[in-house]
């Protein structure tokens, strides 16, 4: 990992651009937990992704009643200029999902901005962006802005339950070549990809992905491309695990930006997003009160306390289960309990994994569980629940909402499993625009500056963004609360050994109650 004391294209660029900116006896009891009967079996068929994709998809779809099970594969669609370089469920919603983006831009107030002051320079011009990202309203404005910024981009999803329909319409529509709908196959997830990629005239020279199956694909299918490309900025967890693998095995051939340890993905996305996503998921899916539950989060990182923070504060009965010693003292401190998952696994109410491991919930938890107990994760693959263990005949799975399925025992005992394992909030329900702002305004400083700076900055490695970048996107949103900055006079700025425009903390800070080892954070 490189140092962060470089001279920096983007933060040249922002400064010029923004320099003013819960029985009555034992009896009743037992007969209330008794396991509701079975009746019969039933077979649904899925497609068991083997990816590393994740959920993204809003619970506000106008395209999750839709009636036309046609795959969009199927189907002959042009938008209203006449351009068929696209791959969507129905063209003609983009109606519906201009709306959305348009909701969404209200609150992502800092990448109209960038927008706005980039009308005259545009620093992506002759920029080739491939995207696998969850495509959502959010998501839109971020791809709009690097069109803005002068960027031509190439567009799939990262999870095949993320797409927003409507919102993939619209940016077909507007000239955007997307490829994703909701609820691909596993087939169709790859085949988007690489239709993403292989286009003839025109070839990637930037990648921005998100859990690394873009790059993955780029790298085994077009290796020629791969070598081509000025740069890779990654957001994920699952991803940059990835980029550090090809790295360490001196195959990145490319420079790559790891966004995801970057402090504003990881304070405030990974953290402040998923604590008002979790309850919102759980809520649309299974209508639960939280109150008296007993709650297990697998993994304390910035997702698990996020999550815990929200549980706690609705009356749910949290305990935690920790590899790392530091995060697990955190826990500890936060007046959670951290125990092992064998230990309370049986009298668990509700179990959220939140690792970016794999195989944390495995069979043998599955089995021990409660009747009635709510099973999701909030980590970024669908790893981290065993769900290919419980697609055996002598389990019945029934689908009774969209996302939410009960997995039946012989014995009538039933398991609730959200996403069939993918990731919680995204598929299920939606995410904050703000602080998805503030995620997408870093990736936008990481592709400008990946894509302008000399040949010489960056070797074939992981790089992260200089703080001094990640302050300066907090700043950009900082106006939306009328915060106003207390600004250091020349004598303060000398007896702190700082510059008076920032940074205002050395590298190693980590804005957090206590310091964890590098890399065992949580998605």
């Amino acid at each position: 990992m490189k140092a962060e004391g470089l001279q920096f294209y983007s933060f040249d660029y922002m400064q010029m651009c923004c320099s003013h900116i819960q029985f009555a006896n034992q009896e009743e009891k037992q007969e209330f937990s008794k396991f509701p009967t079975k009746t019969g079996r039933r077979s649904l068929s899925r497609s068991i992704s083997q990816s590393s994709t994740d959920s993204y998809s809003s619970a506000a779809s106008y395209t999750d009643s839709s009636d036309d099970e046609t795959s969009p594969r199927e189907k002959s669609q042009v938008n209203s200029k006449g351009s068929s370089d696209f791959c969507v469920k129905n063209i003609k919603q983009a109606e519906f999902g201009r709306r959305e983006i348009e909701i969404a831009e209200q609150d992502m107030s800092a990448l109209i901005s960038l927008r706005k002051r980039a009308q005259g320079e545009k620093p992506l011009a002759g920029a080739k962006v491939v995207g696998c990202t969850h495509i959502t309203a959010q998501t839109a404005v971020l791809i709009e802005t690097l069109v803005a910024l002068g960027a031509q981009c190439r567009w799939t999803a990262c999870n095949i339950y993320s797409t927003q329909n409507e919102v993939a319409a619209a940016l077909a529509e507007s000239g955007v070549s997307v490829f994703a709908w909701k609820g691909e196959s596993e087939d169709d997830f790859w085949w988007c990809i690489d239709r993403c990629v292989n286009m003839e005239g025109w070839q990637a020279n930037m990648i921005l992905d998100d859990g690394g199956d873009l790059t993955h694909w780029v790298y085994k299918k077009y290796p020629s491309v791969f070598k081509k490309v000025r740069g890779i900025v990654e957001e994920s967890v699952t991803g940059v695990h990835r980029l550090y693998q090809l790295s360490k095995a001196g195959k990145l051939c490319v420079p790559a930006m790891n966004v995801n340890d970057s402090v504003t993905k990881q304070k405030f996305d990974n953290l402040y997003c998923c604590r008002e996503s979790i309850l919102d998921g759980l809520k649309r899916t299974t209508d639960v009160m939280f109150g008296g539950k007993q709650v297990v989060v697998c993994g304390y990182g910035e997702v698990g306390k996020g999550c815990c923070s929200a549980l706690k504060a609705l009356g749910a009965i949290v305990c935690v289960t920790e590899i790392d010693p530091i995060c697990a003292l955190q826990a500890c401190m936060d007046g959670f309990r951290v125990l092992k998952l064998n230990e309370v696994v049986r009298q668990m109410d509700m179990i959220i994994t939140c690792t970016g491991n794999k195989n944390v919930v495995t069979r043998e938890h599955l089995d021990r569980m409660k009747n009635g107990c709510i099973v999701c994760n909030m980590g970024h693959s669908n790893t981290e629940i065993d769900v290919a263990s419980l697609r055996t005949p002598e389990l019945t799975w029934e689908r009774v909402r969209s996302q939410v399925d009960h997995v039946i025992w012989p014995d009538g005992k039933r398991v609730i499993l959200l996403a069939e394992g993918r990731l919680l909030n995204l598929s299920c329900s939606t995410v904050p625009s703000f602080v998805l702002s503030i995620t997408a305004t870093t990736q936008a400083l990481a592709l400008i500056e990946l894509y302008n700076a000399p040949e010489s900055r960056y070797k074939q490695d992981v790089y992260l963004l200089p703080k001094k970048m990640d302050e300066y996107v907090a700043s950009l949103h900082l106006p939306n609360f009328d915060a106003h900055l207390t600004e250091l006079s020349d004598e303060q700025a000398k007896y702190m050994g700082l510059n008076k425009n920032g940074p205002f903390k050395p590298n190693y800070y980590r804005y957090e109650r206590g310091f964890k080892t590098p890399h065992i954070d949580y998605d």
